[in-house]
């Protein structure tokens, strides 16, 4: 996260307005007085996103009802925020009236995504791309003044993302979108989400898509160039978060099983692959390698089905960059065979918690269940960092409109909202 010297600044430019108060902020006296606003997190899974929202500045956001369908990420959501996750199918839940949909400010949550999913081959029909609605009934019934939907890319401009957008605004919401890539805000992994944002009382495309924080200091190989565009940037932009950065400091992993110790080694084991796997990892030592290397150094030892396969799936035994951000951690990081998951000097896959901590998750989050239950939460989780991010957008909208700040009185709406949130997000 951010120096406390950033955050105190954020935190003046949105509540404060005179320089008594401010000297007020500084000093702490105010921190504990800052309204906290009440939190539902459906589809919630381990809580990623709500781990975000949590720690977005000022730790404006907490949780008071969760749901999820497995009760192994319920276990792992109320082990880190409190017993008020429900396990069970929304759907269910909603039509039982066993349980009453408290009040909160905002709804979030990620419906499965294996339906628009590029991965999913049978998407025609697939009965989860329906789960939005019961998300947004769980809005209507919660009386929240914002959502924030996360799905894959794949999402947007689809026939069933008109259908949310539609319904949104029958319920009285203004809807933005759009693509959000988490090594722009500080994620050590460069994955690509979807972000639907719904707010009743102001047009959050007035402040949505947050800044990003960081950078891709080398596209395509070359230098990126100064200065900065400043309505998509902060002024001062830091590179891109790297696997160096994330899990250098980490030892050899030891065994194969979860180990009852402290993180972060609890979760840093590793597996106990085959002989033939072991020549497959020590035949392309060097970061960045891949099947294509591998057919080229050691065809003897590649899998008949890879060489057949002659385009496509570049990542697919592929090594990490020590000087790069992860790729897309998915829920079988632990199988090089399925993306781009060997460390990038040693001779094994990622571990659980090398890929907990590419997910931006501290190493003080506990995590329960087997190591194939805990390894499913991991790959399904929105990237905390990221969701922060998304988190300070709507904090600032809700900040403010309980502050009776009103778009009606500037003469230009869009032009000074941009300017607020230029001034309350420009931590440089």
């Amino acid at each position: 996260m951010y120096p406390i010297s950033d955050f105190i600044e954020l935190e003046s430019n949105i509540l404060l307005e005179d320089e008594e108060q401010y000297a007020a902020r500084c000093t702490g006296d105010l921190l504990d007085n800052l309204r906290r606003y009440r939190l539902i997190d459906l589809f919630s899974g381990a809580g990623g996103m709500s781990l975000g929202f949590s720690e977005a500045f000022g730790q404006p956001f907490k949780s008071v009802w969760a749901n999820d369908f497995n009760q192994f990420c319920v276990d792992t959501y109320n082990e880190n925020f409190g017993p008020h996750c429900v396990a069970g199918d929304i759907v269910a839940i909603l039509e039982d009236g066993k349980y009453e949909v408290p009040e909160a400010d905002v709804v979030i949550g990620g419906p499965p995504c294996q339906g628009f999913s590029l991965l999913n081959k049978n998407r025609d029909g697939d009965p989860r791309k329906e789960l939005w609605r019961p998300f947004l009934e769980v809005v209507k019934r919660s009386g929240a003044k914002i959502f924030v939907m996360e799905n894959v890319p794949q999402l947007l401009n689809t026939f069933e993302h008109g259908e949310i957008v539609g319904l949104a605004e029958s319920l009285g919401f203004k809807v933005w979108q759009d693509k959000l890539t988490a090594a722009d805000y500080g994620v050590p992994q460069n994955r690509t989400r979807a972000f639907i944002i719904g707010c009743k009382f102001a047009d959050p495309r007035v402040l949505f898509p947050p800044r990003k924080i960081y950078f891709n200091s080398k596209p395509n190989g070359k230098q990126l160039s100064l200065p900065f565009d400043r309505e998509h940037y902060l002024s001062k932009p830091l590179k891109w978060r790297t696997v160096r950065d994330a899990i250098s400091d980490l030892p050899p992993p030891v065994g194969t099983e979860i180990r009852n110790v402290s993180p972060p080694i609890d979760l840093h084991f590793g597996r106990n692959p085959t002989e033939l796997s072991r020549k497959r990892y020590r035949a392309i030592p060097q970061e960045g390698m891949n099947r294509f290397d591998l057919q080229r150094i050691a065809p003897e030892l590649t899998p008949k089905c890879w060489i057949r396969k002659k385009s496509g799936g570049t990542d697919l035994f592929g090594r990490l960059w020590w000087d790069r951000p992860a790729f897309t951690i998915r829920t079988e990081f632990f199988k090089p065979e399925k993306g781009r998951y060997l460390h990038p000097e040693q001779h094994r896959p990622i571990t659980h918690r090398e890929a907990a901590r590419f997910q931006s998750f501290p190493d003080e989050f506990r995590f329960t269940g087997s190591k194939i239950e805990i390894a499913k939460q991991i790959g399904n989780a929105v990237p905390p960092l990221l969701a922060a991010r998304v988190a300070d957008v709507v904090r600032i909208l809700l900040d403010k409109h309980n502050t009776q700040w009103t778009y009606s009185q500037k003469k230009n709406e869009a032009e000074s909202c941009r300017a607020y949130a230029a001034k309350t997000l420009n931590l440089s």
